[in-house]
């Protein structure tokens, strides 16, 4: 049997979520005046705003991971089963670049286009690694049904603590390669982010196993 539904939910919620990061940056560059700080605060609230209602509406049909790492982490604790997992990540792939093309379309830019925004170096690696991993760990600690609102509050911290913004997600970087806006990231620059959130997002479940609770330890 195919879930479609589960498939659909993630492309939906990932495009969703792209949209909601690509097109607040576009308006708050336009009306910060050339204020980075501002535009940044902007499009951060703008994406923790997001991603917490995407979390609560889309969570009971997927799980809403919206991120490949975050799905790739649940498959191996078979919190996900396997045989989906491929199912989820394309759907992600395909509604990242479908959330970059539509916040252009709503501000008028042309559709299609490749990044030039340089982001790259180890500090930037590093950070990518730290900010998934992060991500990966709050996640598998929130309690239950705390998830959404712990995720995007520490998703709105990460954009601040961390060099590179956080993108803590392949589908993010995937998706923000299609727009040469504030949120992009240039094309060459994707593939060391998306090894440094795989490496961070199962070094985020490593921490969790090392920091379970006495109750998760005897319902794992």
């Amino acid at each position: 049997m195919i879930h479609w539904r589960r498939y659909f939910a993630e492309l939906v919620g990932t495009a969703a979520l792209l949209c909601a990061v690509i097109g607040s940056g576009i308006m708050a560059e336009q009306l910060a005046g050339g204020n980075v700080a501002v535009a940044l605060l902007a499009n951060t609230l703008a994406t923790v705003f997001a991603l917490y209602a995407l979390i609560e509406t889309l969570g009971p049909v997927s799980g809403a991971h919206f991120n490949p790492v975050v799905s790739m982490v649940m498959a191996y604790r078979k919190d996900l089963a396997r045989h989906h997992l491929a199912g989820y990540v394309i759907a992600q792939l395909i509604g990242a670049a479908l959330g970059a093309w539509v916040a252009h379309a709503m501000f008028d830019l042309e559709i299609l286009q490749w990044s030039t925004k340089v982001r790259t170096g180890p500090a930037q690696w590093f950070a990518e690694a730290v900010a998934t991993g992060g991500l990966l760990f709050v996640i598998l600690r929130s309690p239950e049904g705390k998830a959404s609102s712990i995720v995007a509050c520490y998703i709105g911290a990460a954009y601040w603590f961390t060099a590179s913004t956080s993108f803590a997600n392949p589908a993010a970087a995937f998706g923000r390669m299609f727009s040469n806006t504030f949120a992009g990231i240039a094309p060459v620059d994707v593939p060391a982010f998306v090894v440094a959130q795989i490496v961070g997002g199962f070094l985020g479940l490593v921490l969790f196993t090392l920091l379970k609770s006495d109750h998760q330890q005897n319902h794992s």
